[in-house]
């Protein structure tokens, strides 16, 4: 007998401060039953983790609570909206507590569940004496770690939800658990349902990152509507574990098969194997399709068994980072300010080695205004208006005094045309270094607090070996190139992309505008062509995967961001603007495709 029942999920956040007309839109619109929240970037754990260390109360994404939820809360119930947000960073209990404490004052009767087991900075002294090493880099494990949390799963969440809960509050986890959960307490799913876990993980991937679901960095910008009041993506989702991706009606943004399948592809790696703790997704064959203007299906996610272990991302303290900048106006302003920051570096440096302080331990110059990004595919070398930035490290802050205190004379003793928008010296701050390491699930014990009542959390393990199946084919058929003479246009006009980072690693999905177009595409995109259009930025190998679903192929690309995320001096640490630099790349198709473009 099929089960006809929907469940419908507004995400209303994907970073700790997102713009706070999410909750009160969604939670209007009456198109919803569930809200998630996700605001755990890796660099954002950090913070968290100094701030608690500033105050205990502290610890977790006090937006949520300030903001999200004194906007909202006495609307859930009687509306009869559920909330669940990992905003417990690392201290969920701390913002059970304030949260309880704003229930008080506005005379909500609120049940509210804590999830906890994911802190596990209390192993990293022991896994370090047992050699374990980061998975990237294969580097040891850091002296003294700021946080080290394990990404846990959607169990435990649908596990407080059964207790009562209203609000679900976790620390780290998956960004897609917080919808997952909700579904596998919804629909009474088993923990191998993993056709229909797949999909609600798809769900949650496309709604984890607020307004990119509904037309946000949507390649064709010019077509997204009201960016001033952008719609936040709803998910409604059937038993299947389809679902059908939409907004708040008369909102802004855009509900699109192509802006759907660019958030489909941001931040994965192999599309056969995306693995997540309760299931590895295979999303090649996913197909996504235009129902109407406000509305796009989504279905055909697969899934395997998950692998029996955890994720876990820690971050370290790695000494000091100062950023500078200036201004520089008129003619050959790339070259002066290029010059300029080189003679910056040149001055500390004399200055530290006279002072017998070491050197920096890394330096980075950047033109802004000039494409440094593009590096030699720039087109700008007539830029008459620059800014220039100059970033260093170092172990010892007194050395980053100095290089902040230098920045400045350059305005009076060089370039000509050298002003600065104000703000003073630049100021020192700590930099943080990520690393990743994987644990067994076995290792962490999960349980979730309701009522002051606690439940532990059985993890399944599968013992599984986690493989992509091989029926889907790896590559598509071969282009079929008449005789005529080709023309060079840019990748642009062939197609959608969208870029994301996973530490070191920045991919590249690339979409089709024409389903047939795809061969023509993945003849000339080869990993050997992207390498060396991305050689001044990428080092490290690259790796192709194709989606027949959707006609798309995605691009991972190692050692790309300069360590990724706050380690990378870079002005895009995270890999954003990737995609947009490669649309720029210039491909050869027949004049008969031409001709329709």
């Amino acid at each position: 007998m099929a089960n006809n029942k929907i469940v419908r999920i507004g995400g209303a956040s994907g970073f700790w401060g997102d713009s706070m007309v999410a909750a009160p839109q969604l939670v209007r619109s009456g198109q919803i039953d569930y809200l998630v929240f996700d605001y755990l970037a890796e660099t954002t754990m950090a913070i968290l983790a100094a701030m608690r260390a500033k105050n205990p109360e502290l610890g977790y994404a006090t937006d949520f609570v300030d903001v999200a939820m004194k906007s909202v809360l006495k609307e859930l119930k009687p509306r009869g909206i559920k909330v669940i947000a990992n905003a417990g960073g690392i201290n969920p209990r701390g913002c059970a507590d304030a949260l309880k404490k704003l229930a008080a004052e506005q005379g909500v009767d609120l049940r509210i569940a804590v999830v906890e087991g994911d802190d596990v900075s209390a192993q990293v002294p022991a896994l370090r004496a047992a050699d374990q090493r980061d998975m990237f880099s294969g580097e040891p494990l850091p002296e003294r770690v700021l946080s080290a949390n394990a990404y846990l799963g959607a169990l435990p969440i649908a596990q407080a939800l059964a207790a009562g809960a209203d609000v679900v509050i976790t620390g780290r986890c998956v960004d897609s658990a917080v919808t997952l959960g909700a579904l596998i307490h919804e629909f009474g799913w088993q923990s191998d349902d993993y056709d229909r876990f797949a999909g609600a993980s798809l769900a949650g991937h496309i709604i984890e990152c607020g307004c990119q679901g509904s037309g946000g960095l949507h390649t064709d910008w010019q077509e997204v509507p009201d960016w001033a009041d952008m719609g936040y993506p709803i998910v409604e989702c059937a038993e299947d574990g389809s679902f059908v991706v939409t907004k708040p009606a008369n909102t802004g943004g855009l509900i699109a098969r192509a802006a759907v399948a660019e958030q489909l592809l941001y931040e994965i790696g192999d599309p056969g194997a995306y693995l997540l703790p309760d299931v590895a997704c295979d999303f090649r064959e996913v197909k996504i399709e235009q129902v109407d203007a406000e509305h796009v299906h989504v279905n055909g996610a697969r899934g395997l068994p998950p692998p029996d272990t955890y994720k876990v991302s820690a971050t370290a303290m790695d000494g000091y980072r100062c950023a500078g900048s200036m201004v520089i106006i008129g003619i050959d302003a790339a070259a002066k300010a290029r010059r300029t920051g080189e003679a910056i570096l040149a001055r500390t440096r004399a200055i530290l080695k006279q002072l017998g302080l070491a050197d920096y331990r890394r330096s980075h110059v950047e033109v802004l205004g000039a494409e440094s990004m593009y590096g030699p595919h720039a087109r700008t070398e007539g830029s008459r208006e620059v800014m220039l930035r100059v970033v260093v490290d170092h172990p010892d802050r007194q050395a980053l005094g100095i290089f902040a205190r230098e920045i400045a004379p350059s305005a009076t003793s060089w370039a000509p045309g050298t002003t600065s928008p104000g703000g003073g010296r630049p100021a020192s701050t700590p930099l943080i270094r990520q690393f990743s390491f994987t644990l067994p699930k076995g290792a962490l014990s999960i349980q979730v607090e309701i009522g002051g009542d606690t439940y532990p959390i059985e993890v399944p393990l599968t013992h599984a070996d986690v493989a992509a199946p091989a029926h889907v084919p790896v590559a598509p058929p071969a282009f079929a190139a008449d005789d005529a003479p080709s023309v060079e246009v840019p990748l642009i006009k062939l197609a959608w992309a969208r870029s994301g980072d996973k530490g070191d690693l920045s991919n590249i999905g690339v979409i089709a505008r024409r389903a047939e177009w795809l061969p023509l595409i993945w003849q000339q995109l080869t990993p050997e062509v992207v390498k060396d259009y991305f050689a001044h930025l990428v080092h490290g190998r690259v790796e192709r995967y194709y989606l027949p679903g959707i006609a798309a192929l995605n691009l991972v690309l190692h050692d790309a961001l300069a360590g990724g995320g706050p380690a990378s001096p870079r002005m895009d640490p995270l890999g954003k603007g990737m995609a947009q630099m490669l649309l720029d790349l210039t491909v050869k198709v027949p004049q008969s495709i031409a001709a329709e473009l």
